[in-house]
């Protein structure tokens, strides 16, 4: 299943209290349990004024309805074409299949 990065412009969100982030937290939690097991939060990552989302999901659509329903920005969605690491320096590269 595809991959996604989803880039969401949050004034402030480096400073969002642990209450807030908690609260965001169980928003999008509900509503994916709302939509099914198809579309999973992999994990996040906060800085200044962004947030950064990891997600499993069928396609960009299911992606965009998540942040519909949530009431989350979706400034920008990036399928993932490939996942590399240091261990990249001395294997192959995986590559995520392409989205259908």
């Amino acid at each position: 299943m595809p991959k996604y990065v989803i880039e969401r412009e949050i004034p402030g969100a480096g400073d969002l209290s642990a209450a807030e982030l908690q609260a965001i937290s169980q928003k999008s939690c509900n509503v994916l349990r709302e939509m099914g097991p198809e579309v999973q939060w992999v994990q996040s990552y906060v800085t200044g004024d962004k947030i950064y989302c990891i997600y499993i999901a069928p396609d960009e659509a299911a992606v965009r309805e998540h942040a519909t329903r949530g009431g989350f920005p979706a400034n920008r969605i990036s399928a993932v074409a490939c996942i590399i690491d240091p261990t990249t320096a001395e294997t192959s590269v995986h590559r995520d299949p392409p989205s259908v």
